[in-house]
């Protein structure tokens, strides 16, 4: 797995109070640091083939995890489906969700939902 090096984007992370701009290097899948814009400019991307992405404008944060989510499947698929309601919040920033219990029957267990 390349490194990955997110520049000038907008830091939020409520466990540790930061809510301002900061480069970010990912190694491994994991962060490996977190300096002011700038502060990076000796990683070398080029040569390592690491993949470099600009975040001006936009926001890094740790994943987004949502415990109320309708995926209404099995039963109403007419209303969504778990692939439909599962990309629309990886789309929106989400890495995990949390299905409500208002399918038709209760989707409560492995077996039910193979």
């Amino acid at each position: 797995m390349s490194d990955i090096l997110v520049l000038n984007g907008r830091l939020v992370d409520p466990a540790s109070g930061l809510d301002t701009e900061r480069d970010v290097l990912l190694r491994g899948g994991r962060v490996a640091a977190v300096e002011r814009p700038g502060g990076l400019k000796d990683v070398r991307v080029k040569e390592t083939g690491s993949q470099v992405i600009d975040a001006s404008g936009m926001i890094v944060a740790p994943g987004l995890v949502d415990v109320h989510v309708h995926l209404r499947e099995p039963g109403q698929t007419y209303r969504e489906w778990i692939a439909t309601g599962s990309a629309a919040a990886a789309a929106g920033g989400f890495t995990s969700v949390v299905g409500m219990p208002n399918s038709v029957p209760v989707n409560d267990s492995v077996a039910g939902l193979e």
